[in-house]
């Protein structure tokens, strides 16, 4: 058991959320992670007790292309503003994770201008993967590189070079001494090699009691990168498709058995296989875009907080903001916003007060971080499951449907519960737990014994009802009432171009995953999916998503 164990997180992109400009000219610091102090304080409030903050460090543009491991982004502060920053964030019982970003480096990266300027000399040539002094690439450097994601400005670094390797652990090192952070959130962890990250897990066992190594995995076998010898926990992109769509589709049962393949993953222990739950990040829209029906982010954050896992919010997103993706930009998903304009949040938006009452629950009962999970009952509209810690057994009630529901399960041996969130009591009869669970909405039930009520409810379950979300305009920052008219057209155009893809991709016989081209990697994904059960529209749609060669490789190769 570790303090990542019983973690309520909250996520800051802090270039967007700053109001930094796009572009780094490398000019005097501009100190904007100073005026995030008061965010710190709000993240206390709703109830977290981890951040995890980043890209960090210098950068060209978006922070993914570092130039300086070492230095924080100039259009951030100095150095010294973010020791200051963990320090406060500490003080507030919060602990700090940040973004490691070492699958690549950006074109200032000194290594790189190395090799630019001194070519077949370069002490650095072998720190990139396939270096090709007769090639050349779309900066016309005269020479060619093996890039992340088919962007020249993200240059491949070689993770088998024992240089390289020093060299990060250098920089975590550094990390540690310098800023006192908890623990990294491995960016592309998926397609890093796998002895780089042992080599990283065998620093965090060294460093400070307690380093946390979560990394960005999209699909697979999470059990290949969490492990003893590698990560301590991963993105839980699985869980994270199947709360919009489960609920989308009126599909409980979705939910349900990814639930329960994880959980068998896991070895049907809730610490076997740690995962990092979210609805939403910097990299997808935000939930309310996903959801057709937005009284359902009732249930949706219900499940998050309960379900095995730690729990995530993701800036913004408490309350309410939209952000849907745009064809060459993530910056509608990464906005600049004042804390001052919800300052009242708690108190008048009804999912602001849901969050931070769970993410209190989330602290005080810790059966929902260690408990066993057990599923009760499971229709297309109702689900329920208990999260068992020795004598204590908490019962979690979803309802998706549009109208109340009763909802019937075993009570586990408790003569008596109290709704976490509404404030009921309900007497058990015949060791059944029977409750009416509200249309869109849910609750968590806490045992009572011998009458004595160990937590007080904190009755916010406020309706949230289907309405137009606020938009932040990316050009003024300033928050709108509008409304994308277009995803439901989008969503059937989708349906339309995986149903083509699908009849007209064939693989080619006889050749190995490496020598297959993306579309051939996407069919063969989907052939083992259909192996293992039936593969819906959405699971089609989040493979063809996937668009890199080097994570679809992953993905295939998971398979067992």
């Amino acid at each position: 058991m570790a303090w990542y164990d019983e973690a309520v997180f909250y996520h800051i992109y802090p270039l967007g959320l700053s109001g930094a400009p796009a572009d780094n000219h490398y000019e005097e610091p501009v100190h904007r992670l100073k005026k995030l102090e008061p965010w710190i304080s709000h993240i206390k409030d709703i109830g977290c007790n981890a951040l995890y903050i980043g890209p960090l460090f210098e950068s060209g543009s978006h922070g993914y292309d570092t130039t300086d491991y070492k230095k924080l982004d100039s259009r951030l502060g100095t150095n010294d503003d973010l020791k200051e920053w963990v320090k406060k964030c500490h003080k507030s019982g919060i602990k700090v994770v940040l973004d490691g970003v070492f699958n690549h480096t950006g074109r200032d990266f000194f290594a790189f201008k190395d090799i630019k300027e001194k070519r077949e000399n370069s002490a650095y040539r072998d720190w990139y993967c396939n270096v090709n002094f007769g090639g050349n690439n779309s900066y016309n450097d005269g020479f060619g590189y093996e890039n992340w994601g088919g962007y020249d400005l993200l240059v491949k670094l070689n993770q088998r070079n024992p240089a390289v390797i020093d060299y990060i652990c250098d920089v975590i090192r550094f990390w540690v001494s310098e800023f006192d952070i908890d623990g990294i959130r491995l960016d592309a962890a998926d397609v890093l090699d796998f002895d780089f990250m042992k080599a990283l897990r065998r620093l965090a066992n060294e460093i400070k009691p307690d380093f946390w190594l979560m990394g960005e995995v999209i699909h697979g076998d999470y059990s290949r990168w969490c492990n003893n010898d590698m990560l301590h926990a991963v993105t839980n992109y699985t869980l994270h498709k199947a709360l919009y769509s489960g609920h989308n589709d009126h599909n409980y049962f979705e939910i349900a058995h990814t639930v329960k393949r994880l959980y068998d993953m896991a070895g049907q222990n809730p610490l076997g296989l740690r995962l990092y739950n979210f609805v939403d990040n910097h990299d997808v829209e935000r939930i309310v875009n996903k959801l057709n029906n937005r009284a359902q982010l009732t249930p949706v954050h219900i499940l998050t907080y309960t379900l095995p896992g730690v729990p995530s919010v993701y800036y913004g997103s408490e309350f309410g903001i939209e952000g849907k993706k745009e064809k060459w930009s993530d910056a509608s998903l990464r906005p600049a916003l004042n804390i001052s304009d919800y300052k009242n949040a708690k108190k008048d938006n009804p999912l602001t007060a849901l969050i931070a009452a769970l993410g209190k629950i989330r602290q005080e009962v810790k059966a929902l971080s260690y408990g066993g999970y057990k599923e009760l009952l499971l229709t297309n509209r109702q689900y329920a499951f208990s999260r068992r810690l020795d004598d204590e057994n908490v019962i979690i009630t979803v309802n998706n449907d549009d109208n109340p529901a009763w909802i019937n399960v075993p009570a586990e041996g408790i003569t008596s519960y109290i709704g976490a969130l509404s404030g009921k009591t309900v007497q058990t009869e015949n060791d059944r737990l029977n409750v009416e669970i509200s249309a869109c909405s849910g609750d968590i039930w806490l045992p009572l014994k011998d009458g004595e009520k160990k937590y007080k409810p904190v009755k916010v379950l406020k309706k949230i009802v289907e309405k137009k979300a606020e938009v932040v305009d990316n050009k003024t920052k300033k928050v709108t009432g509008k409304t994308d008219t277009k995803a439901a057209a989008s969503k059937k155009t989708d349906k339309k171009d995986t149903v083509k893809q699908e009849e007209t991709v064939k693989i080619r016989e006889g050749i190995s995953y490496d020598e297959m081209t993306v579309e051939e990697l996407q069919a063969a994904i989907l052939q083992k999916m259909a192996n293992n059960g039936p593969v819906t529209e959405e699971m089609k749609r989040t493979v063809y998503e996937n668009t890199h060669h080097g994570s679809l490789l992953n993905w295939v190769r998971s398979f067992r």
